[in-house]
């Protein structure tokens, strides 16, 4: 039987890449030299044709990481002497607070409650801060930010550094790269690959503040910090043996994507999404948990289930549809629906007929 995964991350492969992984097997790319030319290549490629897909300035820097958690570790050990500041309304970007904490920051927190948005007219930033944390699409909710409230800030403090973590709403989400200066994913979810890759993009005023804590003789990091990951990203090389397999997949599923069409993926996803809010907002078994219909989701569609989730999650399953658990508290009361790009129209419909049961 075949399985639809509608999982917030891992979820569903792109369709694709089980022709990409074949080639990469026949190319034998997981035993190539990371310092040879042809992982040069495959860096360079991947780096353009990401910058090309989601409009990312020439001017700012792509680095591969290990996951979407370390690029929170090395962005407050870049960018923050001391103090930056949070809007937390899940479990993610909480994750993002208390990273800085346990790096012995004093960050700022304004957290509101899950499933809620926030009213960004009524927050004045302190004079101190330095850096500014956003979470797009907090996966572990369902709340999606509108990213014109997010330039507000850049335009208000043109000073302070602007973190913003896309990592559910990945290529969906529209971005204005110039107003922001840090921005990090993983592949698992919106890229449809295997988990084990993620991907940090920071401008040069990020890079800046880099080098200004290091020369305050401040911890930035090792291997991983700015500037070494500037150093080797100029050479088209990592400091350390990455994950070649990954990155050369991730090349290739962009490429797919460059050839569909952003605009397309973008305008396929509305769809998709349109289609599952609507089901949610018409059956009494079901109630979106984001009841703002302005601040909800298009890519992770998490619903309440009156009677427990478990029994539907369950039935689902025999069917060969894999939806996700509420996050945390929420495990026996939610779903948690994904709509990524590997999803088709086709399948959603099929899974909306099986809750319909």
């Amino acid at each position: 039987m075949k399985k639809y995964f509608f999982t917030p991350g891992p979820s569903q492969l792109f369709p694709t890449i089980s022709k990409h992984i074949k080639n990469a097997v026949n190319y034998n790319i997981s035993s190539i030299s990371h310092r040879g030319q042809q992982f040069k290549q495959i860096f360079k490629n991947t780096v353009d044709s990401l910058k090309k897909l989601l409009n990312i300035p020439d001017t700012y820097y792509v680095f591969f990481l290990s996951s979407a958690t370390e690029a929170m570790e090395r962005i407050i050990e870049n960018c923050v002497e001391k103090y930056s500041f949070h809007f937390v309304n899940g479990a993610f970007s909480k994750k993002f607070f208390e990273i800085a904490s346990d790096l012995k920051k004093e960050p700022f927190e304004y957290e509101v409650d899950y499933g809620k948005g926030f009213n960004f007219n009524a927050i004045a930033i302190p004079k101190k801060i330095e850096l500014i944390c956003f979470t797009h699409n907090e996966t572990s909710t369902g709340v999606a930010l509108n990213v014109n409230d997010i330039y507000k800030f850049k335009k208000l403090y043109p000073n302070k550094l602007i973190a913003v973590d896309i990592v559910s709403s990945v290529p969906y989400v529209d971005l204005n790269y110039s107003l922001v200066d840090i921005i990090f994913f993983s592949v698992q979810k919106g890229f449809g690959l295997p988990a084990g890759l993620g991907v940090l993009i920071i401008s040069p005023q990020a890079l800046e503040k880099s080098k200004y804590l290091a020369n305050k003789n401040l911890n930035i990091g090792s291997h991983h910090s700015f500037i070494e990951l500037v150093n080797y990203a100029q050479k088209n090389q990592t400091p350390e043996t990455p994950n070649v397999f990954a990155i050369y997949l991730l090349e290739k599923v962009i490429n797919d994507m460059l050839k569909i069409g952003i605009n397309n993926i973008r305008k396929n996803t509305d769809i998709k999404a349109k289609l599952l809010y609507k089901f949610l907002d018409n059956n009494d078994g079901f109630k979106p948990f984001v009841e703002k219909k302005s601040v909800r989701s298009k890519t992770v569609i998490t619903s309440e289930v009156k009677i427990g989730s478990q029994e539907i999650i369950k039935k689902l399953i025999r069917k060969g549809f894999i939806v996700g658990n509420g996050y945390g508290i929420y495990k026996d009361k939610h779903i948690r629906i994904a709509n990524f790009p590997a999803h088709t129209i086709q399948s959603v419909k099929g899974l909306i007929t099986q809750l319909s049961i």
